[in-house]
């Protein structure tokens, strides 16, 4: 691989979206210094792991050191890998929380993971300060609901020139 696997202290890490609402692409990115290292997700991964963060963290002291909004955008976006699952655990004796994201892995017809590609998916881990899961979750949540809003019937997402609700006839 040519990014580490393991990052320990992080400077950043963040989430952002590029493009209109409906169409936009959505990344992770863990920054060390001037390197960044990042990954292309879906939406509801973003808001999956945000929400997760945000009730993990509410059991927990409120941490002191949040990274401001202004650190959060992304740099360079040259994608990595595409995201695959999300691992989350909370690390007590290093009051860390460590997110493990691995690649997304090609599958058969029948949903089974190609066994070479399975063994040599990347898997990245990131180990994040209270404060910083505690930024990436409220930042996270905002750049998800920065896309079109949703249909007050349906919950799916509304187009500027209209909408199909399935709820009306």
């Amino acid at each position: 691989m040519s990014f580490p696997d393991d990052i320990d202290d992080v400077d950043v890490f963040t989430t952002g979206a590029v493009g209109q609402p409906g169409s936009r692409t959505f990344f992770l990115q863990a920054r060390v210094a001037a390197d960044a290292v990042t990954v292309k997700c879906e939406k509801q991964q973003v808001e999956a792991l945000a929400t997760y963060l945000g009730q993990l963290l509410s059991d927990l002291p409120t941490p002191r050191d949040v990274p401001g909004e202004h650190v959060l955008g992304l740099s360079e976006l040259e994608p990595t890998f595409v995201l695959g699952s999300i691992g989350v655990a909370w690390d007590e004796s290093a009051d860390r929380v460590v997110l493990a994201l691995e690649e997304l892995v090609p599958t058969d017809e029948e949903g089974n993971p190609d066994p070479d590609a399975d063994e040599a998916k990347a898997v990245l881990q990131v180990r994040l300060t209270r404060g910083q899961a505690l930024a990436f979750s409220r930042y996270g949540l905002d750049i998800v609901a920065a896309g079109r809003p949703p249909c007050r019937y349906c919950g799916l997402p509304r187009n500027a020139d209209g909408h199909f609700c399935p709820r009306m006839n």
